[in-house]
């Protein structure tokens, strides 16, 4: 594009393809403009521009393009708050008056596009939130533009075929917008179309919606499933030690592979890096080896009947998945190009959590191993019909494994040494203990070991914890409870070297009862800082009799409230925010209000996702 042709597009005043703006932090602006232009819903199949540093008249605002304006608004490609991802390119051009950032936008073949779960379109020269019929519209034109598979009908399957409730519960409030999805009254056939997951013209899920949401997957697909062996040697030819089939739907098979790998797979030693610090040294550090197994799931072919490998052997672990480097990734330009094969699979990966940001995974994992002493991954781009990663145990943790299998044994040992038998595999106690960071049961404990909770195994590996006091049961008084736990002690805290952030941050991620907790606490604590105060609600307007409310006066009579819920059902604390007015702090929780300001409310409140809603009147 030249400067004429910008010249151009400045002039044309009533275009629908055209936004200009003055601001340059306005990222909400930035990436609505850019999610109404990737759908395109006139189809004109033209490109859409955002011009930042042009005022509405045309005329230019006088704006310095920096390289950091330049790296946020390509980075809108990357980030994962546009969903799928959408096509731009961004130019600086030069005039007297001042420059201007043209950002590109092309038209997706993958719509409906949503930013934060909403859809955004163009409706003349303003953007709007699309209507269902608006939406409907888009869904079309997607399956009028289907070229990958996931996006085909799964023919011979119907919707019972699927797990509709799991897609209801777990999906679709990380998928779409709180607010949105409270007004949306379609079936959930039009829920699934509307994300690619059904196709209405054939009544019929899509692939993606089977590999996703299905009761049986292999039923469809035969190869939609994981496959793990590890090998008592250094190729496939040594002893099988223990082999696993992860089959099943993603939505529920992802969360499985995830807790394997940070149980299973990585071990964990402490290593002294001098007289009052150690270092935590993995054999295979858990981020990196969840990131190429994540994405040989979401790049792999599924039209195949092979499975997705994940082999361990006694020096490396290697991942390979059906299908090559595809679109537009080649061996020449890999990592620095991607391209999906499986664009809905990806999307939903990312809603899920599993995959972060687009095109930089690959990258950190090559960091991460190098940091750890595994030396880079090596990936074999050359096999015709698979892709395979080959991770390297890390030699920090190879010489520290070796240290204490050749360690004399010495009467100045450690004051644990004495409490074990010496058979017991001091693997085994690092993974149990760690694992019950969390109240484990004895089920839940030889799963993670991978035996059958007879006596013995109960006798060899549990047991001698709880003899040494480094495990405790949750219900002592009833040793043979059907709901006896099992969890780590203050001493087996100490003898494992676990940090008390590694503990938060291992609760937050599997303990619910402890997250809930801790988000009630900080968000309290917030309230505090604030400046809030707290009164009881006796009228039941927000949340019921009897519920706390925090306020804060934010002027005019205006309040910000927060009704507390607390739900031992859901394991959960709810805050509800709101905005209403009152004549003064008195009537709080005592009498009707005069007004409340509706589409403000988000049911049950993140701080770190929806503080954006609040701040102009907390800080």
């Amino acid at each position: 594009m030249t400067n004429e042709e910008v010249k151009i597009l400045l002039n044309d005043l009533e275009s629908d393809r055209i936004e200009r703006t003055v601001s340059t932090t306005n990222t909400d602006k930035f990436c609505q403009a850019v999610c109404a232009f990737s759908n395109d819903l006139p189809d004109s199949k033209q490109s859409g521009f955002l011009i930042i540093g042009a005022n509405d008249d045309g005329s230019l605002s006088g704006l310095k393009v920096t390289d950091e304006l330049m790296r946020n608004i390509a980075g809108i490609r990357a980030d994962g708050n546009v969903l799928p991802q959408p096509a731009i390119t961004v130019t600086k051009f030069a005039f007297e008056e001042g420059e201007l950032l043209v950002a590109e936008i092309q038209p997706s073949d993958f719509t409906p596009i949503r930013y934060k779960g909403r859809i955004w379109i163009r409706v003349g020269p303003r953007k709007a939130i699309a209507n269902e019929a608006e939406e409907r519209i888009l869904i079309e034109k997607r399956v009028s533009n289907i070229n990958s598979f996931d996006a085909l009908p799964c023919f011979g399957a119907v919707l019972d075929d699927l797990n509709t409730e799991l897609f209801k519960s777990l999906y679709l409030p990380k998928a779409i917008d709180a607010d949105v999805l409270a007004e949306d009254k379609r079936d959930v056939k039009a829920q699934l179309e509307s994300l690619g997951f059904f196709e209405s013209r054939y009544n019929s899920p899509t692939n993606a919606g089977i590999l996703m949401f299905g009761k049986r997957p292999e039923r469809f697909l035969p190869g939609a499933y994981t496959q793990y062996v590890e090998f008592n040697g250094i190729n496939a030819a040594a002893d099988i030690l223990k082999e696993y089939k992860f089959a099943g739907n993603l939505c529920e098979i992802l969360s499985k592979l995830d807790q394997f790998i940070d149980t299973s797979i990585v071990n964990r030693r402490p290593v002294p890096v001098s007289a009052l610090r150690e270092q935590i040294v993995f054999n295979y550090p858990y981020w990196a080896t969840r990131e190429l197994l994540m994405n040989a799931i979401m790049h792999r072919d599924y039209q195949t009947n092979a499975p997705v490998k994940f082999y361990k052997y006694v020096d490396h672990i290697e991942i390979a998945n059906p299908g090559n480097l595809y679109g537009k990734a080649r061996p020449e330009n890999f990592p620095d190009v991607n391209d999906y094969r499986n664009p809905i699979i990806a999307e939903a990966m990312k809603v899920l959590g599993y995959v972060n940001r687009f095109n930089r995974g690959i990258i950190r994992v090559q960091k991460e191993l190098e940091e750890n002493g595994n030396g880079k991954a090596i990936f074999n781009l050359n096999l015709l019909t698979a892709f395979s990663v080959t991770e390297f145990v890390s030699t920090l943790a190879e010489e520290i494994q070796f240290k204490e299998t050749n360690k004399p044994k010495s009467n100045h040992d450690s004051d644990y040494d004495s409490d074990y038998d010496s058979d017991y595999d001091s693997n085994y106690q690092y993974k149990i203990l760690e694992f019950c960071i969390v109240p484990k049961s004895r089920k839940d404990i030889m799963n993670l070991l991978g035996l059958s909770t007879h006596t013995k195994n109960y006798d060899k590996y549990i047991a001698p914890l709880l003899n040494t006091n480094f495990l405790e049961m949750t219900l002592p008084d009833k040793p043979k409870s059907k709901n006896q736990k099992y969890v780590i002690t203050d001493r087996g805290i100490d003898f494992c070297k676990l940090s008390k952030e590694y503990i938060q941050n291992y609760k937050m991620k599997y303990d619910n009862v402890y997250k809930s907790e801790y988000l009630r606490d900080e968000l309290l604590q917030k309230f505090n800082e604030w400046g809030m105060k707290k009164v009881i609600d006796e009228v039941g307007l927000f949340s019921g009799v009897g519920k706390e409310l925090y306020y804060k006066n934010i002027g005019e009579n205006r309040y910000l409230i927060f009704s507390f819920i607390n739900r031992p059902d859901l394991n959960a604390y709810i805050f509800d925010p709101w905005i209403a007015s009152y004549n003064n702090d008195e009537e709080i929780g005592k009498v009707q209000y005069i007004s409340k300001e509706e589409g403000f409310a988000n049911m049950n409140f993140n701080l770190e996702r929806d503080y954006h809603y609040i701040k102009e009147f907390v800080e």
